[in-house]
């Protein structure tokens, strides 16, 4: 499912591939072996608790969000009990993470939203999703492949700036990187590789004085060694 994501792919253009397919999956087993423990960071026990706690992490670390989620679920363990918050309450929960008071109107409304159109139950279909309040392409790509088990690509900050680092793909902005990538890399590992490029942005390739010379994909990183 998913007719906005997929005819946007459909439609978009490219880049020419840097890579040819064997070095593409050569730098994904690579990462795959270095990291074998990349997966969601994020504590959750269903597609519930998953959607609030990546609608928290916003601009937010997945620890600091890790933090107050299970205060939070506690209080509210169904989108029932959080259609039903008050928003204060909410707040005195997650203040201690960025942009808490948008995010508690959010989730507050997205569990009405889930109560109100999909019974309680979070929605396996890309559009969907988007249609939560709070909800964007990002979320909505970590629910389908975190909670249902689709291959997507969410593209965060560490995604971006890695995959274009590496020069996998060359683009400017988060969207056309995320399209850009559904059309280079093997469909059927897009969610290994979306787990695997953040656990490399955080360890590894960082923003900053990225650890260049301990990198195990090096030798095919087009910017290896520029800081």
């Amino acid at each position: 499912t998913g007719g906005q994501l997929f005819q946007q792919v459909r439609i978009y253009g490219g880049t020419e591939m840097a890579f040819t397919k064997k070095q593409i999956n050569q730098i994904l087993d690579a990462l795959r072996a270095e990291y074998p423990e990349a997966g969601c960071a994020l504590e959750h026990i269903d597609t519930y608790q998953l959607l609030i706690a990546v609608v928290l992490s916003a601009q937010a670390t997945d620890k600091s969000v890790n933090r107050i989620s299970g205060r939070l679920f506690e209080m509210y363990p169904t989108p029932f009990e959080l259609a039903e918050a008050d928003q204060d309450d909410v707040i005195d929960i997650i203040k201690t993470i960025g942009m808490y008071k948008t995010k508690s109107k959010n989730i507050i409304a997205l569990a009405k939203k889930l109560v109100d159109e999909f019974g309680g139950e979070v929605p396996d279909d890309y559009d969907s999703l988007i249609s939560l309040p709070g909800v964007g392409r990002k979320t909505a790509n970590v629910v389908q492949s975190v909670g249902f088990g689709h291959q997507r690509i969410a593209v965060d900050t560490h995604v971006f700036r890695v995959t274009n680092r590496i020069g996998i793909v060359k683009e400017k902005d988060v969207l056309k990187t995320e399209l850009a990538l559904m059309k280079v890399l093997p469909e059927d590992r897009w969610t290994e590789a979306h787990h695997s490029f953040i656990f490399h942005g955080r360890n590894c390739c960082s923003a900053r004085n990225p650890k260049c010379e301990s990198c195990v994909i090096s030798d095919l990183c087009k910017k290896a060694g520029v800081k």
